[in-house]
């Protein structure tokens, strides 16, 4: 019987190095597995042939004693009997699809049981708008699960251990064969845990972990506007038999300021002024969230919603340097309370108006009169 050499199979040349080898035998394996060929005797066989060459082509004793004295090197039980030593079982696709791209996605030697991680957890907490100007430490309050102490988070009374499940052999997986593909499915006896508990802890009652009234130390940052999410890794609930715990989110809310609006860094206001200062001009004091007054210039003659600026005096950034604006919005105040003298004498004014103090008003006037006559 003609043995067909090994680096033909493969299709490389006897000089490729180890990384050439290997990506051969992936795609010709790929291409060659029975599973992919509907059971073709031909396929079968020439799958063995090339996973016996790349059998001994990996291994650098067999490879240097192939190279030197052939197939003979693996006759009358050279090396174990060797790969031509007798028929291989070949295995489901997905047994060669592990050995294959193993290194990448944990295949069957590196597969180890699944641990199941905490919940993450979600807390709303509100602040005042004055606290995310400076920022502060907020004490927190959350009912979660932690870590069974007794048992350690094994899940078994102290003293004893888990033993491996017998379903999935400690995996946490089982296989089912559907059709051309082999699937993984979570064990439906350990649940994916891959250990099985004969004694419970009476604590945690096998869980590993007990629920648990946590007080936490949050420090919130100077610059945190609504909807800001604060994570606190590890946080979260206990993982289940030793898993790691989740994470802790906390979305922050701002309460409704009595004079502050917000928009990023920005802040507004309004701020209502007498019309003698809006008429003659003047100057304000707003003082801002941190307490220091800010003078505005009115100039004279500013109307209803005129807007200044403060540059500066505004939100701090988040982690970085720097402030927003203030935004102030003029409300002028008509007076509802006069005395005789101011009534007395803003009649005096009115006498001597000419329609040339307030244009705005002349305008609007004389465009509804030529409106209305045509």
């Amino acid at each position: 019987m003609v043995e067909t050499d090994y680096y033909e199979l493969l299709q490389v040349d006897r000089s490729a190095d180890d990384k050439t080898i290997k990506s051969a035998y992936r795609r010709l394996a790929m291409e060659c597995h029975p599973d992919r060929n509907g059971g073709c005797p031909d396929a079968e066989a020439r799958f063995k042939a090339i996973s016996q060459a790349y059998d001994c082509l990996k291994d650098p004793q067999k490879r240097a004693a192939y190279d030197r004295f052939g197939h003979a090197a693996f006759q009358n039980g050279g090396f174990g009997g060797g790969p031509a030593g007798g028929a291989q079982d070949f295995g489901s696709f997905a047994d060669i699809f592990d050995n294959i791209f193993g290194e990448f996605m944990g295949g069957a030697q590196g597969r180890q049981r699944d641990v199941r991680r905490g919940s993450d957890l979600r807390y709303d907490l509100e602040i005042r708008l004055e606290d995310a100007f400076e920022g502060r430490e907020v004490e927190l309050s959350i009912d979660t699960t932690a870590t069974c102490e007794p048992c350690g988070g094994s899940g078994a009374k102290p003293g004893t251990s888990a033993r491996t499940c017998n379903t999935c052999g400690g995996h946490g997986q089982v296989r089912a064969r559907q059709g051309f593909f082999v699937v993984e499915q979570t064990c439906p006896v350990c649940r994916g845990v891959g250990e099985m508990i004969a004694d419970p802890c009476r604590s945690c009652r096998g869980e590993g972990r007990v629920e648990k009234r946590k007080t936490l130390t949050v420090n919130i940052p100077a610059g945190v506007d609504e909807g800001t999410r604060i994570r606190l890794a590890g946080e979260g609930e206990a993982g289940v038999r030793g898993g790691p715990a989740g994470d802790l989110y906390i979305f922050v809310h701002l309460a409704r300021h009595a004079i502050f609006q917000r928009d990023g860094t920005t802040l507004f206001c309004r701020a209502p002024i007498s019309f003698t200062t809006a008429a003659l001009g003047g100057c304000i004091e707003v003082p801002g969230l941190d307490r220091a007054p800010n003078e505005v210039r009115i100039p004279a003659g500013i109307q209803s919603g005129k807007q200044l600026r403060l540059r500066g005096a505004g939100m701090p950034a988040l982690n970085a340097r720097g402030r927003g604006d203030m935004v102030i919005e003029i409300e002028v105040e008509t007076p509802t309370r006069l005395s005789a003298r101011q009534r007395e004498l803003l009649e005096a004014f009115r006498e001597t108006e000419t329609g040339d103090e307030c244009p705005n008003s002349r305008t609007f006037f004389q465009k509804l009169k030529d409106a209305i006559t045509g």
